[in-house]
């Protein structure tokens, strides 16, 4: 059998290309300071988990992410930002303040994610076990319904959270029509 390493490359910079969208987007959703581009920031990151579930062969994942995170919550939230009154009465907290909690946190996690790495880097990994499934929506079904069912109910009740928290966030900007 004839290996091809170019084919190789090319996987890894897709897989880079996915992981650099996640990352960007959760960056972004956690570190801005106005709220629509932080839904942004949520939707990018999910549309590079999606890129990863696909790149891991597993398209009813990334589908579903696709669906439920960016289409159903992301919209959801940016319909209750825009359904919200404007805040005119703006304070806003000073920087200098959180700029040190802000360090201890940059720092705890870089302290974390080097320590996930190097543990990862040094652990020998075994192979992936043969295919449960054939990854097909029935099989997947199945396994929803049967081994994965409080993951399933976990899942629905984060979307009702969300749900519920985009219909909190735009009450008050209703009331007043």
């Amino acid at each position: 059998m004839i290996k091809f390493p170019a084919a190789a490359a090319v996987l890894s910079g897709i897989f880079l290309v996915f992981l650099a969208t996640t990352v960007a987007g959760a960056l972004l959703a956690a570190l801005s300071t106005r709220v629509i581009r932080s839904v942004c920031g949520l939707a990018l990151c999910c549309l590079g988990l999606a890129g990863l579930y696909y790149f891991l062969h597993s398209p009813f994942l990334a589908l579903m992410e696709l669906l439920i995170y960016v289409g159903a919550v992301c919209v959801t939230i940016v319909f209750a930002i825009m359904l919200a009154e404007p805040d005119e009465s703006r304070t806003a907290a000073p920087r200098a303040a959180t700029a040190g909690w802000s360090a201890a946190a940059l720092f705890a996690s870089g302290g974390v994610f080097w320590g996930l790495a190097r543990l990862a880097g040094q652990v020998a990994w075994a192979p992936p076990p043969a295919r449960l499934n054939d990854g097909s929506v029935p099989a997947v079904g199945r396994a929803l319904l049967t081994t994965h069912s409080l993951t399933f109910e976990l899942i629905s009740v984060v979307l009702l959270v969300a749900i519920l928290g985009a219909l909190v966030i735009a009450r008050p900007g209703r009331s007043q029509l």
